[in-house]
């Protein structure tokens, strides 16, 4: 079956988008790293290996971590997708509380890992607002850091996972 038509929900707004390989259509193979970035300018969601293998391009695609730059956009057709940029607050900006803790923590260093991070900590809270120190560990094997000791990340997404009001 051939698709024509795609519409994608990202970060609670729809977009209607036309399957094909003429001016302004989104490609049958274009992945959703392309779409989000190229197309909707979220560029939050950061380009690296292309391989599914880094975890830099996360997003949370009906509650599910998924490598956007191995999945196609026209997989997505009636699909809610969350993207780093989803996670502040939409009408005054403030960033989550999540995306505050990992300031608060240092669990960062120059960033450019940290969108992947925060959507896979944000789907496995989603799923388990209490996980196990494996667990965090478990959930996040598929990101790769070059800069950072994991454990200011390990231990910020604890400390989120042990708040009373979680």
């Amino acid at each position: 079956m051939k698709i024509t038509e795609c519409t994608l929900y990202v970060n609670g707004r729809k977009f209607e988008f036309s399957v094909g390989t003429k001016f302004g259509q989104i490609r049958p193979n274009e992945t959703l790293l392309e779409t989000l970035r190229d197309r909707l300018s979220l560029t939050g969601t950061k380009r690296s290996c292309d391989e599914g293998a880094c975890g830099l391009c996360t997003v949370v695609i009906d509650g599910e971590a998924r490598a956007s730059c191995m999945t196609l956009s026209v997989e997505c057709d009636g699909k809610h997708i969350t993207t780093i940029e989803g996670l502040a607050d939409p009408r005054t900006g403030e960033l989550s509380p999540l995306q505050q803790l990992f300031i608060d923590e240092y669990a960062f260093q120059c960033g450019f890992c940290t969108p992947g991070v925060l959507m896979v900590t944000k789907a496995l809270l989603d799923k388990n607002p209490h996980p196990t120190r494996a667990e965090i560990e478990d959930a996040l094997s598929g990101n790769y850091c070059r800069c950072i000791s994991q454990y200011h990340v390990l231990n910020a997404i604890e400390k989120f996972a042990r708040r009373e009001d979680a």
